[in-house]
């Protein structure tokens, strides 16, 4: 599939990249039809007609069989018997009248990734990403679904697969559109991916559309060293933010600085006055930022409106190894983690924030096969991330891909290529195609 990005006046150049679909080949596709040998000799006779009262099992009485077709989540049932309709031939004429309001109505309810494909179709819909009508009703319509997304460097050239939740595929997106620097993924937001990365011995800081594969550069920070960073993108005001939290390079304390879009420059804000951070994994929801810390033990939360830090006394779950915090819907923040020091006691479990009681409530713990099957030695090391009551675990050495449900209480693995090596990274994305760098 086909696709075509804008060029953004950073001067980047986009070149027209093919969105690939990885998909699997259907066993009726795959492998030849077997047929059975003729016997002869005093052999059984068991087709319908040769005994009397056999069940009748002619085509109109076959079962219906479950056919998935490719890329698609819906199931259609083909019935062995039925007379095969030739397709129904639509009127050019009319079809070619359909009202633009009503076209882009459409078009914009269609999966993003379906819409590669149907640019082939003519020179008024090859220009669709353009068409700011189109962008308009795309903007207004529920977001295609969850997705992942994993990004690693093959012999320094950056790579990205795309998995559709929805539609449970794997699509390959090209990202040569980006400068040949050594970044990492930070994250992902609103249809965004913010990479940060040496450009040189310059720290520089990017922000990006993998669908339209527009890109730019942010300006630099004030006070410009590595740190940890997180996008925030407000889909209401089409604006982001990018927060880089106060760090201690050398013997000097870095205060917290937040990109705005709005304004294109970093503002100064409070530096944390936490000593000790658990871990490097940050979580954002209702417009706070939280992170683990042993020296104040608890939690760090960063209000972004108001521009201070906070303590929250919110004491670990015993035995715990290893945290990772994960973002919910609206107000809700969940603690992830292993627990008991031996590995054949250990288990993965899953606790909420009480706001009001600030305690760590055990909702969910994994089912031992899938531990078992995740992580097989006890110091192997496993990521954790979120988005919309869904968390995804993947493996570092396993490859493998978990997802729980938090509000249907459900377990899967994610199908497919394998998530993640040691040199990838994940997280969540959701694509959109109104997603502006600006």
């Amino acid at each position: 599939m086909d696709g075509v990005g804008e060029s953004s006046e950073s001067g980047s150049t986009v070149s027209t990249p093919k969105l690939i679909k990885s998909g699997s080949v259907r066993d009726d596709d795959a492998c030849p039809r077997q047929v059975s040998p003729i016997r002869i000799g005093a052999s059984r006779n068991t087709s319908p007609l040769g005994r009397v009262g056999s069940r009748n099992t002619s085509p109109s009485r076959q079962k219906a069989i479950k056919t998935k077709p490719r890329g698609l989540d819906e199931e259609t049932v083909a019935t062995f018997g039925k007379a095969v309709y030739p397709d129904v031939q639509m009127e050019d004429n009319i079809w070619a009248m359909l009202p633009e309001d009503l076209l882009n109505e459409i078009l914009a309810r269609v999966p993003p990734f379906m819409i590669f494909r149907l640019r082939s179709v003519c020179k008024r819909w090859n220009s669709i990403l353009q068409d700011s009508s189109f962008l308009k009703f795309h903007s207004q319509v529920p977001s295609h679904g969850p997705c992942l997304l994993t990004f690693w460097k093959n012999s320094q050239t950056p790579q990205c697969s795309v998995f559709s939740l929805p539609l449970k595929t794997w699509y390959r997106i090209p990202f040569t559109f980006l400068p040949q620097w050594a970044f990492w993924l930070v994250g992902s937001s609103g249809g965004l991916a913010c990479f940060s990365g040496l450009d040189g011995l310059t720290f520089k800081t990017l922000v990006c559309n993998p669908l339209t594969q527009t890109w730019r550069t942010l300006p630099s920070m004030h006070y410009n060293q590595q740190r940890q960073l997180i996008l925030v993108v407000d889909r209401t005001d089409r604006s982001f933010k990018v927060i880089a939290t106060s760090d201690i390079y050398g013997d000097k304390s870095l205060p917290t600085e937040v990109y705005d879009s709005k304004l294109d420059r970093w503002s100064l804000h409070q530096i944390m006055p936490a000593v000790n951070l658990c871990s490097s994994k940050m979580a954002y929801c209702d417009s706070r930022l939280y992170l683990e810390t042993l020296s104040p033990l608890g939690l760090m939360m960063y209000q972004l409106d108001a521009g201070y830090w906070e303590h929250i006394p919110a004491k670990f779950p015993r035995s715990l190894l290893d945290g990772y915090l994960v973002a919910g819907t609206q107000k809700r923040l969940f603690l992830v983690g292993r627990i008991g020091l031996y590995s054949t006691l250990q288990s993965m479990r899953i606790w909420e924030l009480d706001h009001t009681k600030i305690v760590w409530l055990e909702i969910s713990r994994m089912p031992p096969k899938y531990f078992r099957a995740l992580l097989r030695l006890s110091a192997e090391r496993f990521e954790c991330f979120g988005q919309d009551n869904l968390i995804c675990f993947t493996s570092w050495n396993q490859g493998k891909g978990l997802l729980y449900d938090v509000d249907k209480k459900v377990w899967s693995w994610i199908a497919g290529c394998a998530l993640q090596s040691y040199n990838s990274q994940v997280c969540f994305y959701e694509p959109r195609f109104d997603a502006s760098i600006y």
